[in-house]
């Protein structure tokens, strides 16, 4: 019995652990990663200056890499996408990839404390790794006040972790 290509993407605030998840989840099931910090960054670093921009630029980085992702799920390749499917919105393009490509697919929903993704974002804020952008507290509240749990009537296969340090 062959597996069908899947795609994987993740539900999780801010410092979560959603990029360390989804490179070891590529890594363990040879998927391509793609992750959307690191294209941001490299394409549209410039002219990103608020949640505003970033809304705007993603926008067009899903224009790219949705029709990109359908070719490799379809050429038989799961792909492992580290964006965010933090609203019903945002899950529904998810969905339009992965359906177009008669492909399967996993939304791994990564539920951390408030406080341990804070602690995380201070690290990231002072190491900086690629793709990372600076965050305050302010800002991780005004962001994660939009999420929207996926709820059953969504129909998505659901992987739940809940953060080790907790």
């Amino acid at each position: 019995m062959t597996t069908r290509p899947t795609l994987h993407f993740f539900r999780g605030k801010a410092g979560a652990g959603k990029s360390t998840v989804a490179s070891r989840l590529a890594k363990e099931a040879g998927a391509v990663l793609i992750s959307e910090d690191i294209w941001l960054l490299r394409l549209f670093g410039d002219q990103m200056k608020s949640f505003d921009d970033y809304l705007r630029v993603s926008k067009k980085l899903k224009t790219v890499v949705g029709p990109l992702t359908v070719d490799l799920l379809r050429a038989g390749q799961s792909v492992v996408l580290d964006f965010q499917a933090n609203t019903r919105t945002g899950r529904s393009w998810f969905r339009s990839v992965f359906e177009q490509a008669d492909a399967d697919h996993l939304l791994h929903f990564i539920n951390t404390s408030d406080a341990t993704c804070l602690e995380r974002i201070a690290r990231r804020n002072v190491e900086r790794p690629e793709g990372s952008h600076h965050l305050t507290e302010e800002d991780f509240f005004s962001i994660s006040s939009y999420f929207q749990e996926p709820d059953e009537s969504e129909e998505f296969k659901v992987k739940r972790y809940v953060d080790e340090a907790e």
